[in-house]
């Protein structure tokens, strides 16, 4: 009996919370307040600054297409509420070297970045924080340049997905927590 009991209290105590749970990107709003997922699609993302006919050129056009993607899928606002501004520093250094040949066996490839979120209306800065992304790959060889180059872009593409994904969770934090 006292098994029963405990259950059913389980079970009444689940059905009452299980009412309270909204999921973070969720479109559905409790009360007059925009979602989370409202919120990201009110977020203008400028150009970011590289250099033209740079490695980080692309880089940069990577990391917009991506976050601007995750945000609302690959759309731009038509009225937006924030202004997101992304610079960026990315390299790469090497962390395992062949001890008999001097030649590095892994590489890493890093990119840090700086955001800067301005309500449009007021020009106020609500948020400035910093994220990053890192990636490794291996040397193939030296025989194998063209792989290793690919291992290298294939490193850049896997790291500007973590530092979308980065920052979307931050944004989606200061959205829900304001914090």
């Amino acid at each position: 009996m006292p098994a029963i009991v405990r259950f059913a209290f389980v079970l009444a105590f689940g059905a009452l919370t299980g009412g309270c749970f909204q999921p973070l990107y969720g479109n559905q709003t409790v009360g007059s307040e925009d979602t989370v997922r409202d919120k990201f699609s009110s977020i203008d993302i400028p150009e970011i600054k590289a250099g033209n006919g740079t490695p980080d050129a692309r880089i940069a056009v990577a990391i917009r297409n991506a976050v601007l993607y995750d945000f609302n899928g690959g759309q731009t606002p038509t009225s937006p509420a924030y202004r997101l501004v992304i610079s960026f520093g990315a390299g790469r250094t090497t962390v395992i070297t062949d001890v008999a040949s001097g030649r590095p066996d892994a590489q890493l490839e890093i990119i840090n970045a700086t955001l800067t979120l301005t309500e449009i209306a007021t020009q106020k800065v609500v948020l400035q924080t910093s994220t990053f992304a890192r990636a490794s790959f291996d040397i193939p060889g030296t025989a194998q340049r063209f792989a290793q180059q690919r291992a290298a872009r294939n490193a850049e593409d896997r790291a500007v997905d973590v530092l979308a994904e980065n920052i979307r969770n931050r944004l989606a934090s200061y959205f829900v927590a304001g914090t």
